[in-house]
């Protein structure tokens, strides 16, 4: 079943090169709806800073659902992004305000680069909580990806983050803690995440609070999934959705910095003159996929 995009987003050519199915509105959209296929709504707040590229993450990791899902993208107005322009803003995103009377299926809120900062300091954060709050009421089921998850855990359970003195940086092995849950159907013993984050959440905050289960974590990089509200809020500290080259842009804009390593476990041989080795994408897809058919369709 197709995608559902905004009519010219930039990532559809791209996506149909990789041979996923899209629609951009028009008269075949129109016709599926006739023949009573209601789409599943997602909506995706993007808060990371280039947003082409985070686009393009999303949809194709969305597209390898065989349900038929309509994805809308939500802006902020109490930012303006610096490495997308307005046009491409103005073209393919709604503000909160223009939602906010709509219910959804489901919710991805995305990473922010300002970890560092206190929440209060982030100039959004009034709008961001917000859309946290209303989220409850008008989605089934919402995930919120690494700062997002940090930042939605701080807002609705009070959970603190702690700065860490290297960044968390690589391809870091996980263990479901329930295996029975939906969420995890089909997984193997452990699956691999990417990381990339100078802040934590750790695990005693999570175990003793009887709101929040922790349902992944790993030795090396600690709490990697939270779940709440019998999974109408996820909570993942990595980046499931990361295409294969993104850690390996982010190691050669920052290796000179004294607080980044080497991405872990990542480049064959680790060697960086070498590509990187994709091992996560598998449980990746598996993972949204069992989003969608178990919470956000429900």
């Amino acid at each position: 079943m197709p995608l559902i995009l905004p009519e010219h987003l930039p990532a559809i050519e791209l996506l149909k090169r990789e041979n996923i199915f899209v629609m951009c509105g028009g008269s075949q959209v129109t016709s599926l709806k006739g023949n009573g296929m209601r789409a599943l709504h997602i909506v995706i707040l993007n808060l990371m800073p280039f947003k082409e590229v985070t686009e393009t993450d999303f949809v194709r990791i969305l597209s390898s659902s065989p349900l038929r899902i309509e994805i809308t993208f939500m802006k902020l107005n109490s930012h303006v992004p610096h490495h997308t322009s307005i046009e491409h803003m103005n073209r393919f995103y709604m503000d909160f305000d223009s939602l906010s009377g709509q219910n959804f299926d489901g919710m991805i809120i995305t990473g922010a680069p300002v970890e560092l900062l206190a929440y209060e300091d982030v100039t959004y954060w009034g709008e961001l909580t917000r859309i946290f709050n209303w989220s409850k009421t008008h989605v089934n089921s919402t995930l919120y990806i690494c700062w997002a998850a940090q930042a939605g855990l701080f807002y609705h359970y009070g959970i603190p983050k702690y700065p860490l003195g290297k960044k968390m940086f690589g391809i870091f092995r996980q263990y479901p803690v329930d295996t029975s849950l939906p969420i995890f159907r089909g997984f193997d013993d452990f699956f691999n995440m990417p990381h990339s984050r100078h802040t934590e959440i750790r695990r005693q905050d999570i175990v003793t609070n009887r709101k929040l289960s922790l349902i992944a974590e790993s030795t090396q990089s600690g709490v990697s999934m939270i779940m709440a509200r019998e999974g109408r809020e996820f909570f993942i500290t990595g980046h499931m959705e990361y295409a294969p080259e993104t850690l390996d842009k982010e190691f050669r804009r920052d290796k000179d910095r004294s607080d980044v390593n080497m991405p872990y476990n990542y480049y064959l041989d680790d060697n960086p003159a070498n590509p990187p080795v994709v091992t996560w994408r598998a449980h990746a897809n598996l993972m949204f996929n069992n989003w969608i058919n178990y919470y956000v369709s429900r």
